[in-house]
Protein backbone atom coordinates (compact mmCIF):
# COMPACT_ATOMS: atom_id res chain seq x y z
CA UNK A 1 0.00 0.00 0.00
CA UNK A 2 2.71 2.50 1.01
CA UNK A 3 5.49 0.68 -1.23
CA UNK A 4 6.36 4.27 -3.32
CA UNK A 5 6.19 6.26 -0.02
CA UNK A 6 8.80 3.65 1.34
CA UNK A 7 10.92 3.80 -2.35
CA UNK A 8 10.98 7.54 -2.03
CA UNK A 9 12.34 7.24 1.67
CA UNK A 10 14.80 4.85 1.01
CA UNK A 11 16.15 6.29 -2.59
CA UNK A 12 19.53 6.89 -2.96
CA UNK A 13 19.27 10.77 -3.19
CA UNK A 14 15.78 11.58 -1.93
CA UNK A 15 13.52 14.38 -2.62
CA UNK A 16 12.06 16.36 0.14
CA UNK A 17 8.36 14.90 0.80
CA UNK A 18 5.68 16.43 -0.41
CA UNK A 19 3.81 17.84 2.95
CA UNK A 20 0.93 14.52 2.93
CA UNK A 21 3.71 12.52 2.81
CA UNK A 22 5.99 14.02 5.65
CA UNK A 23 3.28 14.11 7.85
CA UNK A 24 2.57 10.09 7.30
CA UNK A 25 5.89 9.50 7.50
CA UNK A 26 6.33 11.26 10.93
CA UNK A 27 3.09 10.06 12.64
CA UNK A 28 4.33 6.44 11.89
CA UNK A 29 7.70 7.34 13.21
CA UNK A 30 5.50 8.29 16.53
CA UNK A 31 3.55 5.09 16.41
CA UNK A 32 7.17 3.25 15.86
CA UNK A 33 7.89 5.04 19.58
CA UNK A 34 4.57 4.22 20.99
CA UNK A 35 4.63 0.24 19.62
CA UNK A 36 8.49 0.31 21.63
CA UNK A 37 7.82 -1.13 24.90
CA UNK A 38 5.00 -3.76 23.36
CA UNK A 39 2.29 -2.36 24.79
CA UNK A 40 0.35 0.45 22.52
CA UNK A 41 -1.62 1.90 25.10
CA UNK A 42 -4.59 3.60 24.64
CA UNK A 43 -3.21 7.11 26.26
CA UNK A 44 -0.69 6.79 23.72
CA UNK A 45 -2.85 6.24 20.64
CA UNK A 46 -5.25 9.19 21.66
CA UNK A 47 -1.82 11.29 22.16
CA UNK A 48 -0.68 10.34 18.82
CA UNK A 49 -4.31 11.64 17.33
CA UNK A 50 -3.73 15.07 19.60
CA UNK A 51 -0.53 15.54 18.05
CA UNK A 52 -1.96 14.94 14.24
CA UNK A 53 -4.69 17.30 14.97
CA UNK A 54 -2.52 20.29 16.71
CA UNK A 55 0.35 19.95 14.60
CA UNK A 56 -1.67 19.36 11.31
CA UNK A 57 -4.52 21.02 11.97
CA UNK A 58 -6.78 18.43 11.39
CA UNK A 59 -10.52 17.63 13.26
CA UNK A 60 -9.96 14.69 15.39
CA UNK A 61 -11.40 12.26 12.56
CA UNK A 62 -8.81 13.29 10.17
CA UNK A 63 -6.11 12.57 12.92
CA UNK A 64 -7.87 9.48 13.46
CA UNK A 65 -7.71 8.62 10.08
CA UNK A 66 -3.53 9.89 9.80
CA UNK A 67 -2.86 7.54 12.58
CA UNK A 68 -4.41 4.45 11.63
CA UNK A 69 -2.39 5.04 8.23
CA UNK A 70 0.63 5.26 10.03
CA UNK A 71 -0.09 2.32 11.76
CA UNK A 72 -0.30 0.49 8.49
CA UNK A 73 2.87 2.36 7.12
CA UNK A 74 4.68 1.73 10.33
CA UNK A 75 4.63 -2.15 10.33
CA UNK A 76 5.62 -1.86 6.40
CA UNK A 77 8.41 0.48 7.00
CA UNK A 78 11.98 -0.83 7.35
CA UNK A 79 14.04 -1.16 9.92
CA UNK A 80 14.16 1.81 13.01
CA UNK A 81 17.48 3.22 11.55
CA UNK A 82 16.70 2.85 7.97
CA UNK A 83 13.05 4.16 8.33
CA UNK A 84 14.83 7.15 10.68
CA UNK A 85 17.48 8.41 8.78
CA UNK A 86 15.68 8.29 5.45
CA UNK A 87 13.37 10.59 7.49
CA UNK A 88 16.38 12.90 8.42
CA UNK A 89 17.33 13.59 4.38
CA UNK A 90 13.64 14.80 3.43
CA UNK A 91 12.51 16.89 6.93
CA UNK A 92 14.06 20.53 7.85
CA UNK A 93 15.05 20.06 11.34
CA UNK A 94 12.75 22.24 13.01
CA UNK A 95 10.65 19.42 11.72
CA UNK A 96 12.26 16.38 13.33
CA UNK A 97 12.94 18.46 16.64
CA UNK A 98 9.28 19.38 16.70
CA UNK A 99 9.02 15.56 16.32
CA UNK A 100 11.01 14.78 19.03
CA UNK A 101 9.61 16.84 21.11
CA UNK A 102 6.12 14.93 20.11
CA UNK A 103 7.80 11.25 20.92
CA UNK A 104 8.48 12.17 24.28
CA UNK A 105 4.95 13.14 24.99
CA UNK A 106 3.96 10.24 23.43
CA UNK A 107 6.39 8.20 25.44
CA UNK A 108 4.89 10.01 28.64
CA UNK A 109 1.49 9.69 27.88
CA UNK A 110 1.15 6.26 29.61
CA UNK A 111 3.08 7.87 33.16
CA UNK A 112 6.07 5.44 31.90
CA UNK A 113 9.26 5.30 30.83
CA UNK A 114 10.21 1.91 29.44
CA UNK A 115 13.92 1.05 29.11
CA UNK A 116 12.91 -0.04 25.60
CA UNK A 117 11.17 3.36 24.78
CA UNK A 118 14.36 5.37 26.35
CA UNK A 119 16.59 3.63 24.08
CA UNK A 120 14.62 3.94 21.18
CA UNK A 121 14.06 7.62 21.65
CA UNK A 122 18.03 8.17 22.07
CA UNK A 123 18.45 5.87 18.49
CA UNK A 124 15.95 7.94 16.72
CA UNK A 125 17.13 11.60 18.38
CA UNK A 126 20.65 10.72 16.76
CA UNK A 127 19.58 9.31 13.41
CA UNK A 128 17.07 12.34 13.20
CA UNK A 129 20.55 14.42 13.64
CA UNK A 130 18.51 15.84 17.15
CA UNK A 131 21.22 16.90 19.56
CA UNK A 132 20.90 15.04 22.73
CA UNK A 133 20.75 18.52 24.71
CA UNK A 134 18.12 19.05 22.28
CA UNK A 135 16.57 15.88 22.96
CA UNK A 136 16.34 16.64 26.73
CA UNK A 137 14.97 19.98 26.16
CA UNK A 138 12.10 18.40 24.57
CA UNK A 139 11.14 15.91 27.38
CA UNK A 140 11.10 18.57 29.86
CA UNK A 141 8.92 20.97 27.95
CA UNK A 142 6.68 17.97 27.56
CA UNK A 143 6.24 16.78 31.20
CA UNK A 144 8.65 15.30 34.10
CA UNK A 145 10.32 12.38 33.10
Amino acid sequence: MFGDLLRRLTATDPAPLPDPDARLALTALLVRIARADGDYAAAEIGQIDRIAAGRYGLSPFEATALRKQAETLEAEAPDTVRFTRAIKDVVAYEDRLAVVEAAWSVVLADGARAQEENALMRLIAGLLGVTDVDSARARHQVGPG
